[in-house]
């Protein structure tokens, strides 16, 4: 059995749980390396799990595709937030997570050696999940400022193309494609009879006046586009595994049967948890994320201290702009392995980053740091700790 072998061994490992392993081994070290946030779900999420518990029947198994009263405020959160309208050709399916969603996409609209098309960088999930399905990843790169490139998208099209997967506020660079872009792209995927996915995972983490857009709002585009959602972000649910999928109404039984086989259903205590905080307080995400209306709060607060002790580093890094998510993007200039790196951050310094290499970036040294799970006094320790740490590295 040793020298088994399955389509496995073609899928990178995770790379979360390596640095997590170097952070166990280094007491002390300050993560800006996993994507999650500082706060706790709103009460009303812990208020409506006494209602799952009053009834007995929440011990089975219920619809496949998410309870209804779950659905039904799904449907009023699209509309006022994404303008998004559920009709006759759309549907949502709640699911475990928007990776989950992801994943029953992917196998829903491909078969072995088709291919989807990724934006470099890449978030490092969507591409296992593609090798896992047996299909390619096909890469385009962003251009310099990590936008999209729509003529190269067009160009990468070929008679195996099922999708063009966008993720917007982005995860890893924070960047935020403009309306136009996202226009362009999903008018692509239209004209092309292929499908356009969009990961909306960070849609509330905007600042300086930038607005988050969904393409599944965008005209007749509900045939083809599939938006991916999640509370892990906003809603501090990362352990509760909920997101939810909005499908072409075509793709339902295809996902449906993905999900039953894969899950048979979403945690239904967890569904509970959700239709709790989606009936929070407009406070609350305001005053966890601050992003438009109190930007002198929360994540949106951090991520200005943040930027403010990065800002030393110019001549050492590129520093994008990124006015989405809670990330920035940093390419080192150093001939020095990204891994290598962020094992001497962690070793030596005490402060743990993502290397760029697992978001499909081996041309240079990229790092992503990751600021949404630090509060303000835990972010400037951290943030000084990477600052001297690149300093004394990379200039010794």
């Amino acid at each position: 059995m040793e020298s088994l072998t399955s389509r496995m061994q073609a899928v990178q490992s995770p790379i979360i749980p390596v640095v997590g392993e170097l952070i166990k081994n280094s007491p002390g070290t300050i993560s800006l390396g996993q994507g999650v946030v500082y706060y706790n779900p709103p009460p009303e999420a812990r208020e409506f799990l006494a209602k799952f518990f009053a009834e007995p029947t929440n011990n089975l198994y219920k619809s496949v595709e998410g309870i209804p009263p779950l659905l039904t405020s799904l449907v009023g959160k699209l509309q006022a937030f994404n303008n998004i309208e559920i009709n006759g050709e759309n549907c949502i399916v709640v699911t475990a997570g928007s990776n989950m969603g992801f994943m029953n996409a992917i196998l829903a609209i491909t078969n072995p050696g088709d291919e989807i098309i990724l934006n470099t960088p890449y978030y490092f999930n969507h591409e296992m999940a593609i090798a896992m399905a047996g299909c390619r990843a096909v890469l385009v790169a962003t251009d310099e400022n990590y936008q999209l490139r729509k003529e190269a998208i067009a160009q990468a099209i070929t008679p195996k193309t099922r999708a063009v997967v966008t993720i917007s506020p982005n995860n890893p660079t924070g960047v935020v494609y403009s309306e136009a872009a996202l226009r362009q792209v999903n008018q692509i995927c239209g004209d092309r009879g292929i499908y356009h996915i969009s990961d909306e995972a960070y849609e509330y983490f905007t600042y300086n006046g930038v607005k988050h857009v969904s393409p599944g709002a965008f005209g007749n585009s509900s045939k083809y586009t599939i938006s991916l959602f999640s509370l892990s972000k906003a809603y501090g649910f990362a352990s509760w595994r909920i997101g939810y999928m909005v499908i072409p109404k075509h793709l339902f039984v295809a996902v449906k049967k993905v999900q039953d086989t894969i899950l048979i259903c979403p945690p239904v205590i967890s569904q509970y948890a959700a239709l709790g905080a989606l009936q929070a307080k407009e406070e609350y995400l305001q005053n966890n994320i601050g992003a438009l209306a109190q930007p002198a709060v929360g994540i949106a607060q951090v991520r200005q201290l943040v930027l403010n002790s990065l800002n030393r580093l110019q001549g050492l890094c590129s520093i994008t702009p990124a006015n989405g998510a809670f990330y920035f993007f940093l390419k080192v200039n150093t001939q020095m392995d990204a891994f290598e790196l962020v094992q001497r951050l962690i070793q030596e310094h005490k402060v743990a980053v993502i290397p760029g290499t697992t978001f499909g970036m081996d041309d240079g040294c990229y790092l992503r740091v990751a600021y949404g799970a630090l509060q303000k006094e835990t972010a400037k320790e951290g943030i000084e700790r990477l600052v001297q740490g690149l300093e004394t590295i990379v200039r010794s």
